[in-house]
């Protein structure tokens, strides 16, 4: 997948040497040199990035990309570099970029689910682009139907198709992630929809990590015969990324502690009798827990051997470093908080940035007049977007 000019890595370099005057101020170390020439001509005429840093060793460089959403939900990259955004609310797909405009990058309207029923929590949520969408023009979504919560195939434009229905629905906990693994198959991240004996319960959807065939049938060397169930014991899952083929997921809790795990087959991670590490040989603990009111985490992307999530109630993004063997080195470090209000979207895109969304019209946050936004960010210490 190639990615289009204005996104190259070469591009990137040039803006973050623009911008290493205003680094120095609040960080040292931005010594990149003298950008090589680009022949594919001028990025688009985007709104001036926003320079911030955390307290440790990353800095961002964040553009608005994109801006007037409604509750922007699910991030999926297309072969041209544009991105498919699902609204949750409206059940609208838009496509954003490869085109750009005098304000950010061309916004068109795809297609409206008409069988989004939006309620809650619920409605038009996760979205998956086929690895062959180049022969195939297929997208798969995750979405609140009338009596469930469902997944269906699609060509944009057409129908969709549901290829596996009865996840349980209700106005919270509705899940939502969907996204291929790197084995070719098809994950979704559901929630317990407010009843939580369906964690434990093998043969109900709820509380699940599923993996199903681009058919919707329980993939091949799946845990349960039969079953498309791949893990058990979560709350509420809603992002989902892989390092390799190491899975992870970020987790809602309760009360006390939201959590990033380490996903394997047939584990159970305990909820709900357990909410964070529980230290019981039965359940596996998280890798990283926050404080609900620092986290509530929706998406989850990775980079190299880094994750990042994006932060509704926390309202910022966490950076958890992964060493070889997958697990975390040194503290998460957190950035951009508070700047944009609730994040909940982010993916990474075909040249290593990360692109994040803002929820700040989901009933619980404070919108601004721009909102709701689509961030481009890039790291100039070092990681996405780098070439």
């Amino acid at each position: 997948m190639s990615a289009p000019s204005y996104l190259r890595a070469r591009q990137v370099r040039a803006a973050l040497v623009a911008s290493c005057a205003t680094l120095l101020l609040i960080a040292s170390g931005c010594s990149l040199g003298d950008p090589e020439p680009d022949p594919a001509g001028e990025p688009p005429n985007l709104p001036r990035p926003t320079v911030t840093a955390g307290d440790g060793d990353k800095e961002i460089v964040a553009t608005v990309l994109a801006q007037g959403l409604r509750v922007p939900w699910g991030i999926a990259f297309l072969p041209d570099g544009g991105a498919l955004v699902t609204e949750r609310d409206s059940g609208r797909i838009v496509q954003v970029g490869p085109e750009s405009t005098a304000d950010g990058l061309k916004i068109a309207g795809v297609q409206t689910i008409g069988d989004v029923v939006a309620s809650g929590e619920g409605g038009l949520l996760g979205i998956a682009v086929s690895p062959e969408f180049a022969q195939n023009r297929t997208v798969f979504v995750y979405y609140t139907a009338e009596r469930d919560n469902r997944v269906a195939r699609m060509r944009l434009g057409e129908e969709p198709t549901p290829i596996l229905t009865g996840i349980p629905k209700a106005g919270i906990h509705n899940g939502g992630g969907l996204a291929f693994g790197p084995d070719g198959q098809l994950y979704a991240s559901t929630g317990d929809a407010g009843k939580t004996d369906q964690s434990q319960d093998v043969k109900q959807l709820g509380g699940k990590i599923l993996r199903i065939t681009p058919e919707g049938k329980p993939a091949p060397g799946n845990p349960f015969p039969d079953s498309p169930v791949w893990s058990l014991g979560h709350r509420n899952v809603q992002g989902m990324a892989w390092v390799g083929e190491r899975m992870y997921a970020v987790e809602f809790g309760q009360n006390t502690w939201d959590e990033i795990n380490q996903i394997t087959k047939g584990k159970n991670y305990g909820w709900p009798e357990v909410e964070g590490r529980g230290d019981d040989d039965k359940y596996v603990d998280p890798i990283v827990q926050w404080s609900t009111d620092e986290a509530s985490c929706s998406g989850l992307a990775a980079t190299e051997r880094m994750l990042a999530t994006a932060c509704l109630r926390g309202q910022r993004l966490w950076l958890v470093e992964l060493t070889e063997t997958g697990t975390v080195l040194g503290q998460p470090q957190d950035l951009l908080t508070e700047r944009y209000g609730r994040l909940r979207g982010i993916a990474a895109a075909p040249d290593g940035s990360l692109w994040v969304s803002t929820s700040n019209h989901d009933g619980r946050g404070q919108p601004a007049p721009e909102d709701d936004r689509l961030l481009r960010l890039v790291f100039a210490g070092g990681g996405a977007g780098r070439g």
